[in-house]
């Protein structure tokens, strides 16, 4: 009977697994999937919810269908008018991005502004570790026994 062979892994499949691992890769991992349901979240609320109210309130606009035809013939829609060949600036399309830029921007603003101040209350109520609250008694106990007149201590 042969022995197997042993077929080792290539140096940077090793690296690849261990950087793959490692925690922050992961957090951004599920940082990018939480920021595609948002952003999907978003796209909704725009192109669902706000452009039909502000197209009500500026006289039955419909952004999604707001466009300049550059070159060639318009058509009823966006998405015919570029299928006939045409060159079209979709205006629509970029308030759109606009404003869901700026609703993200604020999202993200706030989340940041939240989790700093969290942050800075555990920090708060954290305090100094054990071992360095320990090393200032230390010190402090013998600062107080050179001041009596103690021996004296090394490097002090």
């Amino acid at each position: 009977m042969q022995a197997p062979i042993n077929i080792s892994q290539p140096q940077w499949l090793k690296d690849f697994k261990a950087f793959i691992m490692r925690g922050n890769v992961i957090d951004l991992a599920v940082g990018l999937v939480i920021g595609a349901a948002f952003t999907a979240v978003v796209s909704s609320m725009v192109e669902d919810l706000l452009n039909p109210l502000l197209g009500l309130l500026l006289g039955g606009i419909d952004f999604s269908n707001l466009f300049v035809v550059i070159v060639g013939e318009r058509r009823p829609t966006l998405e015919a008018t570029r299928e006939g060949g045409a060159a079209v600036l979709a205006i629509g399309r970029f308030i759109n991005a606009i404003i869901k830029f700026l609703i993200v921007g604020f999202a993200v603003f706030w989340l940041i502004k939240v989790l700093t101040r969290v942050g800075l209350e555990a920090g708060k109520k954290a305090g100094p570790p054990a071992q360095e609250v320990l090393l200032r008694e230390i010190r402090d106990e013998l600062r107080l026994q050179n001041e009596k007149g103690g021996a004296a201590v090394p490097g002090a």
